[in-house]
C-alpha cells in the first residue's frame, strides 16, 4: 500500500486477499487459542452468531477475489497490450466490491435463518470454531430448508468461482506453451504452479465440506478438513503470493532502509 512500485492491479487484489485471509483466520484463531490455553471451551450465543457471520462473509469473499486474481493474470499474460485498459481502477474496484456486498448478504441470510430457528436444550458442538453444519444438529425444527440454502449457495459460489479460475488458468497455460523463451516459460510455470497449489487445497476442502448433504458428513473428518482452509491457507498465502515475490521483497527492503 505504501510502496509506489506496488500500485498495480495484481497488488490491489493481493491487498484484498490479505484482508480476507486476516478476516476469517481472526474470526476463528484467537478464540480457538483461548480455548486451548484456558481449557474453557465455551462461547456465548451472540459471539457464536458473530463468528459464524464473519467467517461466512470473509471465506466467500476470498474465493471470488481468487477468481478475480485469476482473471487479472489471464489479461496480463494473454492480452498485455490492453491490460491497462481492461483492468482499470474502476474495474478492479467492481471486482472486489461485488464479492464483499454479495458475501455480506449471504452471511446475513444464513446466520439469521439459523438463529431464528428454535434450539433444543443440548448445546455442545464438536468443533473448534462456529460453523453452520455442526450447528444444525442443535435445532429442534426441521433443518431441510437451511441445509438446502447452504447447499445451493455453496454450490453456486464454489462452481462459479472455480469455473472462472479454471478457464483463466487454461488460457494462461496455452499462452505459456506458445512462449518462445524457455526462461519465461519456466518463470510463468513456477508462478502459476504456486497459485494452483493454494487454489486446489482451498477449493478441494471447501467442496468436501459444503457440497454434500449433511447425512454424508463425518464431523471428525470435517474438523481435519477445516484446519486447512481456516488456518493453513491463510498461513500459506502470504508465503506464496508475497514472500516468494521479488518485487514485494524489494519493497520490504526499501521500507527497512
Amino acid at each position: 500500500k505504501i510502496d509506489d512500485r506496488l500500485q498495480t492491479p495484481m497488488y490491489f487484489f493481493l491487498r484484498h486477499l490479505a484482508f480476507t485471509d486476516l478476516g476469517y483466520s481472526t474470526a476463528v484463531g484467537p478464540k480457538m487459542l483461548v480455548n486451548f490455553v484456558a481449557n474453557q471451551n465455551r462461547i456465548p450465543f451472540s459471539w457464536y452468531a458473530a463468528q459464524l457471520a464473519f467467517f461466512i462473509m470473509f471465506i466467500t469473499s476470498e474465493i471470488f477475489i481468487l477468481s478475480a486474481m485469476a482473471y487479472d493474470w489471464y489479461v496480463a499474460i494473454c492480452d498485455p497490450l490492453l491490460y491497462t485498459v481492461v483492468m482499470s481502477q474502476r474495474v478492479c474496484w467492481v471486482l472486489v466490491a461485488v464479492p464483499y456486498l454479495y458475501s455480506a448478504f449471504l452471511s446475513l441470510i444464513t446466520t439469521i435463518k439459523i438463529f431464528i430457528s428454535p434450539f433444543c436444550g443440548y448445546n455442545v458442538i464438536g468443533h473448534f470454531y462456529c460453523d453452520s453444519l455442526p450447528l444444525l444438529n442443535l435445532l429442534c425444527s426441521s433443518t431441510r430448508e437451511i441445509e438446502l440454502i447452504i447447499l445451493i449457495f455453496s454450490e453456486f459460489n464454489l462452481v462459479s468461482s472455480l469455473l472462472i479460475v479454471l478457464v483463466s488458468y487454461t488460457l494462461i497455460l496455452v499462452a505459456i506453451f506458445r512462449m518462445n523463451s524457455t526462461e519465461g516459460r519456466c518463470k510463468a510455470f513456477s508462478t502459476c504452479g504456486s497459485h494452483l497449489i493454494v487454489v486446489v487445497v482451498l477449493y478441494g476442502t471447501l467442496l468436501f465440506m459444503y457440497v454434500q448433504p449433511k447425512s454424508s458428513h463425518s464431523f471428525d473428518t470435517d474438523k481435519i478438513a477445516s484446519v486447512f482452509y481456516t488456518l493453513v491457507i491463510p498461513m500459506l498465502n502470504p508465503i506464496i503470493y508475497s514472500l516468494r515475490n521479488k518485487e514485494v521483497k524489494g519493497a520490504l527492503h526499501r521500507l527497512c532502509k
